[in-house]
Order: structure tokens, then sequence, then C-alpha cells
């Protein structure tokens, strides 16, 4: 049986006695439905996981012992920031899932000329809660030892700031280049629109600042499908599914 894992925000050290915050014990004992004695993982974002072993619980909160701490290859050496035009519901959940699991390190949520999402004020920090928790739930699905940065959605012309470093690259159907024609990378900075993608003005803007225009086919794809597609396909070319 895989070993349950579950990310905690405390420091942890080897033979240490922690209590878990309220989510991740709700998850433990009661979605996971753990018992005294189960084996767990956690995980803190520091580049390690910890073995260690549930013992009980403290009202609510479930008390574990760590037993050993270990340092898998989890990250890919091709660092990749993404800039995602802000899309509805569901589809932007998925794409805050999917990105993490196909190792992307910065997430930046965009609002775009054709974004059809309004978010202000309570509803906005609901919401970034909200990608905060797929973003850790799905980080303690693909054994990421690290948690990717998600940062506060930005208006479009204010992402990325500049790098000397990193490939800038936009997704368009009707670019002439194709990921294979270009040199190999280790960082890259990767645009990608919400539902009827960008807009004129902001092509034209997003090549002024550097970003060459690429293609992946001769299809149109959904933004949520074009990220995922993106982004195995620098996985697959420059990363660690090479």
């Amino acid at each position: 049986m895989r070993a349950l894992r579950l990310y905690t925000s405390q420091p942890l050290t080897i033979a240490q006695s922690v209590v878990l915050e309220t989510a991740p014990s709700h998850h433990l004992l009661k979605v996971l439905r753990a018992r005294s004695g189960d084996a767990v993982i956690l995980f803190n974002g520091d580049g390690h996981e910890y073995q260690a072993t549930l013992e009980d619980r403290e009202g609510k909160r479930a008390r574990l012992t760590v037993s050993r701490k270990q340092s898998p290859a989890r990250e890919s050496h091709l660092h990749i920031s993404l800039g995602q035009g802000i899309s509805r519901g569901e589809r932007m959940d998925l794409v805050m899932q999917k990105a993490v699991e196909l190792g992307v390190n910065e997430i930046t949520p965009l609002w775009t000329a054709r974004s059809q999402v309004q978010l202000k004020g309570e509803r906005l920090e609901k919401r970034l809660l909200h990608w905060k928790g797929i973003v850790i739930a799905a980080c303690e699905q693909s054994g990421r030892l690290h948690l990717p940065l998600l940062r506060p959605p930005a208006e479009f012309d204010d992402w990325p700031q500049p790098s000397t470093q990193a490939l800038r690259l936009m997704l368009h159907p009707d670019a002439d280049r194709t990921l294979p024609m270009l040199d190999r990378p280790t960082h890259v900075q990767v645009l990608l629109g919400p539902e009827g993608g960008f807009d004129a003005a902001e092509i034209e803007r997003a090549q002024a600042a550097g970003f060459l225009p690429v293609r992946l086919g001769p299809r149109v794809l959904r933004t949520e499908t074009a990220t995922l597609a993106t982004l195995t396909a620098l996985q697959t070319l420059w990363g660690d599914f090479a």
C-alpha cells in the first residue's frame, strides 16, 4: 500500500513529535481514515520528505512522530514560469492541478482582454485560497518536494519581470516556429491565454517584450488543453521527460 502523503507548513526534524494543522488532520483522520501506527510521509517544501508514524490525536488534530528524512530527485532541471490567462471555474482548476504535476515552478494567473472572470476583494481572496489548495493537493499526489510559487493575479502587461536568461514563449496557432526549432533552454517563461486566446494588441505587446510565438500543431486547442500540451512538450524536449 502506498504511504499517505501530506503537506504541513511546519519545520520538520527527525525524532520530532508534530501536531498537524486542522486541514491536513481532517484529511488524514476523516477522509483517509488513518489509524494509529499508519505510515505517513510529510513534506513542507524544504526539498525533503519525512517519514512519520501516526501516533494519536489531540482533539481533531493528528499527532505524528518523524523517524527519517530523505531527498528523492523529483524536481525538473527545466525551470518553467507560467503566465496563465484566467479562465472560468473548472478549466482554471484543471490548469493549476496539471501544471503542478507537470513540474511548473511558478504560476501567475493573468487578467487579459478576453478573461471572462471578474474577481475582486473577498471573492478574489477565496479563489486564491482555493487555487493554493489545488497546488498543495497536486504536490501531495505527485510527490513533489517544493511547492510551486503561486503569485497573485497580475495584469497582462505586468508579467513577467525582465530576465536575460529565460526563453520567452507564447502559444499562437499561426506561428512559423515550433518548439523543436529552438535551442535548449534552462528557464522558460511561457505565456498562455484564456478562452478565446489573446487579442491582437496583446500579441503585439508580448512580442515587443521578447515573447516568441510558437505553434504545437495544425489544430486550435482549448485553453486547458493548450497549457497541458505545451508543458508536456517542454518537459519532453528539454525537461525531465527527455
